[in-house]
């Protein structure tokens, strides 16, 4: 008689856990490639219907990328708002999290500060092109300046909404175990208010690349908002498609780059992005 030897060992469970993430990971760039298509695929309709001199054409918007690309005007743009919105928006997170972290603490120096933070959020960067032309010229600094004035604010206000998020419990629990007001930052304050430093530097981000357009339009030879601008007064729609998608794809690869970091960061505070 023959004996069948059944083998019931289960799969082990990092086994199953590399399936089910290498299965989410082929479904989501297969969803991202569905959508594109579509939107490709519009976007050629309403290329169709209203012609070349309002819509250009996914082929002719490819085209007059390699066009741009040939001469090395796209990749000098590209290298040069990339630039702007880096420097500017880092600048804004080396001021705008210390701040908010010593605003969310000292409520004296909160309400000291707190109506002209809520004063100059609502006026738009776009509102101090002139003035920053005007002060620092139609160099570098003034563009760096309005992205660091976007960003600055919204960092700020995130940061010290985490800081008073922070249980208050979990603070007089520290403080009776006779931690110091630095391990009490370190070790309480911070790992809580990670999360909202990371959902401002992502908004921060975002608002940034709002910002460069408009200033790049105003005060700028280089940069995707000055290539949009010359590309309207010569007529060239094709180009100026070409600027808009380069600014989506690199505001889109901004944010995944962030995004990826800032999970690693979370990850060691238990938190998921």
């Amino acid at each position: 008689m023959t004996t069948v030897t059944v083998d019931a060992t289960p799969k082990p469970r990092d086994e199953r856990r590399a399936l089910q993430v290498t299965r989410l990971r082929l479904r989501t760039v297969a969803l991202y490639a569905v959508s594109v298509l579509v939107g490709i695929g519009v976007w050629q309709l309403l290329a169709m219907s209203y012609g070349p001199s309002l819509v250009a054409s996914p082929s002719a918007t490819l085209s007059a990328a390699g066009e741009l690309a040939s001469d090395g005007t796209l990749t000098n743009s590209i290298i040069a708002s990339g630039r702007r919105i880096l420097i500017g928006w880092g600048l804004g997170l080396l001021v705008g999290v210390p701040a908010g972290l010593f605003i969310g603490q000292i409520r004296l120096v909160r309400q000291l500060l707190e109506p002209y933070i809520e004063f100059f959020r609502f006026i738009p960067p776009i509102a101090f092109v002139t003035l920053a032309v005007v002060w620092l010229g139609i160099g570098e600094s003034s563009k760096v300046v309005l992205i660091f004035y976007t960003a600055v604010f919204i960092v700020i206000l995130n940061t010290s909404a985490g800081v008073m998020a922070v249980s208050e419990s979990k603070l007089r629990a520290a403080a009776s175990l006779g931690a110091s007001r630095r391990q009490i930052l370190r070790g309480v304050v911070l790992p809580s208010t990670v999360p909202y430093i990371i959902t401002g530097a992502r908004l921060a981000m975002g608002n940034s690349f709002l910002t460069i357009v408009s200033a790049e339009i105003v005060a700028a030879q280089v940069g995707l908002g000055a290539l949009i601008w010359t590309s309207r007064n010569y007529g060239r729609i094709d180009w100026v498609f070409v600027g808009i998608i380069t600014l989506g794809i690199l505001g889109f690869v901004f944010d995944r780059v962030l995004r990826i970091v800032a999970s690693r960061v979370l990850r060691r505070y238990g938190v998921k992005l």
